[in-house]
């Protein structure tokens, strides 16, 4: 909720003239948007780049945001409907990048590489699941948005997200169980 206060104080400051406020906006949810738009599928440099894009846009339409609706939700849709223009207009499906956060500070480096597995791990089961399960699952969870902001920022009711997110976490749960069998069957050769 502190967020959401301080939210609304730097969008108003914006609107009277205070650019420096938006800075700050920026600071807050650049990784979250960037983060999204890779969940969602988007390759590194198309990530940062419509990260960029959805700022400005955001910049440029502060004026006609509801101040009492989440600023982080109307991001998230601008940032969201860009992708998906960006995808209409190459008309192709955009792949996951593998470089996932490669720069963490890491104590050693066999630490540095299970680490990196992992994330590699998961990447590979997102994959397993459709764009829609995909994006439902990673607002949840990475951008911590309720049923309702969800559902604004892809335009389906709420039962409709509760209902992807149960089949994403299934869909989760049964790749992560087919890796372990075929794990199970490769050590009993």
């Amino acid at each position: 909720m502190d967020d959401q206060l301080n939210d609304e104080a730097l969008i108003k400051e914006v609107l009277q003239g205070g650019k420096e406020a938006f800075a700050f906006l920026v600071n807050r949810y650049k990784d979250r948007v960037y983060g999204l738009l890779r969940g969602m599928g988007a390759q590194q440099q198309d990530a940062q780049d419509l990260t960029q894009e959805a700022f400005i846009k955001a910049y440029r339409s502060l004026s006609s945001h509801h101040i009492e609706r989440s600023f982080a939700s109307w991001l998230y849709t601008i940032a969201a409907n860009l992708l998906r223009d960006s995808w209409r207009r190459r008309q192709a499906d955009i792949s996951y990048g593998h470089n996932l956060n490669a720069h963490e500070h890491m104590e050693c480096p066999e630490a540095m590489y299970l680490q990196m597995e992992k994330r590699l791990e998961i990447h590979d089961m997102l994959l397993g699941l459709s764009p829609q399960h995909r994006m439902v699952l990673l607002l949840r969870y990475t951008n911590d948005l309720s049923y309702e902001e969800i559902g604004v920022i892809l335009d389906i009711p709420v039962s409709k997200v509760q209902n992807d997110l149960h089949r994403a976490k299934k869909k989760m749960k049964q790749l992560l169980k087919d890796k372990e069998v075929h794990v199970h069957e490769m050590l009993e050769r």
